[in-house]
Order: C-alpha cells, then structure tokens, then sequence
C-alpha cells in the first residue's frame, strides 16, 4: 500500500465549551442560595460589579452632603470632648477612682450614657443622628444551647478537677438528641483513665436536667426520666428491656414475656408514652432554613394562572461603565489595561448569564404550569405524566437544558411548594386503553385506600391491585409494594396488628 502526502478541505462543525459557557451551563443549576454565594463573590473579585439595590440608590448631591454632614458631626464631637478634659484638671478628681451610679457614665455629666455604653457609642449615637433610643437588637435573648446547659450544672455537681475534666468530654460528646456514645471502655482508653472513673462520672452527669440526658440507648434514657419520677421498678425494667416486642406491636410475645395482663400492660405503655426519647432537643435546636421559591404562581381573573418569577432570589449587579471609562483613560500599564478589560468582559457575561437563567427558569414553569393545569385547579390525583421531552420539544430546548433548571428550583403554588421535578412523573397503564395515569397519583391513591381502612377490613398487596384495576389502573403487585415501602407504609399484617392494638388501648399509637 503506498502512502503519500495530500492537502484535504473539510468543513464541520464543533462546540467549543468556553469558561463562559461554562459559566452559563453552571448557573443554570444553582439553586437560590447558590447563587447568592456565587454573585457575592464575583462582586468582591471584579471591581466593575456593583448591587443594584435601588432601596440604597441615592443622588450624587445628596451623597455629597451626607458626607459633609458627617464631617460636621465629627467636628463637633471633637469640640464636644475639649471640656470633658477641663472639668478633669479644675476638679483635681481622678474619675477612675470615684463611684459610678448605675444608668451613669462619665461624672460630672448630664448627658451621660447608660451603664455599660462607651463614649464610642456615644459618638456613633451623634454621627449617626440618634436620639439615644436604644436598639431592640441589643436586647434579643441569645438560645442557650444543650452544651451551655450542662456545662453549667458541671462544677455544681463536680467537684474534683480530674471528674471535671472527664465530665467536659463527655459533654463534648452529646448529640443533639441528648446521647453519647456507648462504647465507654474505648472512650476510657482515649482519656486515659480507669474505667470505673469515667462510669462513676457519668453516672452524676445522668443526674443533670433535662432527664434522660447522656444516656446511651433509647431503654436507658426512658429508665432515667422513670428513676426521676420514681416509677422505675422490675415491670418496667422488663418492658424497656423488650422495647423491640412494643415497636413491631407484638403484644402476645410482650405479655409473656412480662408477665402481666392486658390492663396493666396498657397502662404501662401509656406511661412510656408520656416520656420524652430525645430529651436533648429542646435546647439550642438547629433552625432549618425555610424553602424560598424560585417561581410564584397565584390563580388569574380569566381562570388560568399567572407565572412569575420571585424577585427576591434573583440577584441584581450592574456592570459600572463609567468606572471603567475612567480607569482605562487613566491607565497606562498594558497589563492593567489586560485586567480591567477581561474584568469588563467577565461583568457582562455574567449579567447576561443571570438574565438568560431567569428566562430560561420562567419559561420552563410557565411550561409545566400549562401542562399540569388538572392538578392545579383539582390535586395530586389529576397529577398528569410527564417527561424532560415534553418540555424540552415546547419551549425548543435540549432535555439537559431542563433538567438543570428544574434541579434544586422550587416553585409555589396554592396547593403548596414543589420542587419543579415534582411534576415529572412516569407513567402507569390504563386498564381500559385510556389516558395514561401518573405514578404520583396512583401512590396518592394507594395511601387514600389505605387511610380508609379497618381493623377488621385491612388491604393486602392483591387486594390494592384489584382495586386500583377496578379504578382503570394497570398496576402489577410489585409496583404497589414499591410505592408503599416508598411512602413508609408497613404491610397488611402489621398494619392489622397497629390498628386491632390501638382499638384495645385506646389512644396509644
């Protein structure tokens, strides 16, 4: 075969993924608080980018004489100190040594600050124009935490410095929930110290309050409230010693194995009941932050809906144009005439980028809103099935492109907040070649036929699909176990026993 050497003209075409392009693609998928965090930052890197907050938006002259004023006000702080020092020499008093009143400051003073304000505050007070009202923040009470808690019940139970030390470790070592770990011999082992110390410590700490604090299961934390109410005895020792028997409801097994009957087993578990399992969550427990929707839909005059984007979660940066015109005039240094153009070309890109990914996240929920109008007016159960596709091909998009706008985006409705993927959903067979039911829907129905139940009527696997099939839903037995193990519905057995067992003890659940 010979070879040989030749010039060949092809044309096609490529995707180069620019950074800003990448950019781009990255936004997409950020959610709010994301986003937030990314602006933020690009607003310390690039000197062009500034906040439009138009609440804070104030005009050149207006600028000019705050500032002005302030000079004013510092000037006459300044005159206002001279005679502090005067009244200092013609007294011939050292303040430092005479008896401040409360609710005074400096003596001698008729305009002194509360106890506790410097002169300082004093002097923000008047630059800031205040009439010496105090800020309601000052006062907030600060939540005391489960670790400040014990801490401070430490050195008034605890005596020897050694048991303190290894008290504060095992303080340490509390969850939030109010347990340790079990495990002491290797806790011992890693304090270095004897095992009986460190039991004998904490055995004090189990005193402390809330009751049921530092222990290392769930029956011991309930035999530590019960010591406390004085109500622990060898009958409750064996009931918290088969508190798996009282979790799988095996009442049968439990009773033997105490050893009672019915009635005083009953009121035993509703004493039980009234006992608290984490005890250490009501103090200092961690605040969630509350889902902020990304997209607001509210019901229209005409019967459709409005959509609109929340304005709060869009960030606003403006590119300071004049500022650069400015610094480029100045600048000289080829390499700083480099930055502050790729600074300029980086602000642009990414107001461009924020505003293309608001567009982009509107017109993909104005799409689902339209496809999804039956759940809208009418609930889950008109949830219709949907795919990435379907959205995709009606606002002329790729299914990547969709599937990064609807990740991490919520969107709220009048029947709540949902995810934007809430609404993609697979799709079930109807029994009599009709519309296609939603997975979402069909799980909806199951939890609906299963909440109607009773003690004497309890649903099995084969008797839902039956059901659901009677509804023209074509659903195999498999699938319907799926989605209750899904939704953390136990079986026709044991949920027989749950509800024969609350009928015989009355309000115990």
């Amino acid at each position: 075969m010979a070879l040989s050497a030749k010039l060949e003209l092809r044309q096609g075409q490529q995707l180069v993924m620019t950074p800003q392009l990448q950019q781009a693609i990255r936004l997409l998928q950020l959610s709010n608080l994301e986003l937030t965090e990314f602006v933020d930052s690009e607003l310390e890197r690039n000197p062009l980018l500034e906040r439009d907050d138009p609440a804070n938006a104030k005009p050149a002259d207006d600028a000019v004489l705050e500032r002005a004023e302030e000079r004013a006000a510092d000037d006459r702080w300044l005159d206002l100190r001279e005679p502090v020092s005067d009244h200092t020499g013609g007294l011939d008093v050292d303040f430092g040594n005479v008896f401040q009143e409360p609710g005074t400051g400096e003596p001698g003073s008729s305009a002194a600050p509360q106890t506790g304000m410097s002169w300082a505050n004093v002097s923000q007070r008047m630059h800031n124009g205040g009439d010496g009202d105090n800020d309601l923040e000052d006062y907030v009470a600060n939540q005391v935490s489960l670790r400040d808690h014990l801490s401070a019940q430490l050195p008034l139970t605890v005596n020897d410095p050694v048991e303190r030390l290894i008290g504060q470790y095992l303080i340490d070592l509390v969850d939030e929930a109010g347990y340790i770990p079990a495990d002491l011999e290797a806790l011992s082992q890693r304090l270095g110290a004897p095992l009986e110390l460190v039991e004998s410590v904490l055995g004090k700490l189990q005193t402390f309050d809330p009751p049921g604090i530092f222990a290392r299961s769930l029956a011991e934390c309930l035999a530590l409230q019960l010591k406390e109410q004085n109500r622990y005895d060898p009958l409750m020792a064996q009931l918290l010693a088969n508190l798996d028997l009282l979790a799988s409801r095996n009442i049968p097994a439990l009773k033997r194995a105490i050893g009672i009957d019915m009635d005083e087993l009953a009121d035993m578990i509703r004493e039980i009941k009234r006992l608290n399992p984490k005890p250490g969550l009501k103090f200092g427990s961690v605040q969630l932050q509350p889902v902020v929707p990304d997209v607001i839909v509210r019901a229209a005059a005409d019967g459709g809906w409005h959509v609109e984007l929340n304005s709060d979660t869009l960030p606003r940066v403006l590119v300071n144009r004049s500022y650069y015109t400015r610094i480029a005039k100045t600048t000289t240094n080829e390499r700083d005439k480099g930055y502050i153009f790729d600074c300029l070309q980086t602000a642009n890109w990414l107001v461009k980028s924020l505003d293309q990914r608001a567009r982009t996240i509107l017109k993909v929920a104005e799409q689902i809103v339209r496809q999804q109008d039956s759940f809208f007016m009418y609930g889950v159960q008109y949830l219709r099935p949907l795919n990435l596709k379907v959205i995709a091909d009606a606002i002329s998009m790729h299914e990547s492109t969709v599937s990064r706008v609807t990740s991490n985006k919520y969107i709220a409705t009048p029947r709540g907040i949902f995810e934007l993927k809430y609404f993609f959903t697979s799709a079930i067979a109807s029994a009599a070649d009709g519309e296609a039911h939603s997975s979402e829907s069909v799980r909806h129905r199951i939890k609906q036929l299963i909440d109607a139940e009773s003690a004497d009527d309890v649903l099995s696997d084969d008797q839902l699909v039956d059901r659901l099939r009677g509804e023209g839903i074509e659903i195999a037995r498999r699938t319907v176990a799926k989605y209750r193990e899904a939704m953390r519905i136990p079986s026709s057995v044991q949920r027989r026993r749950d509800k024969k067992l609350v009928e015989r003890l009355g309000d115990f659940a």
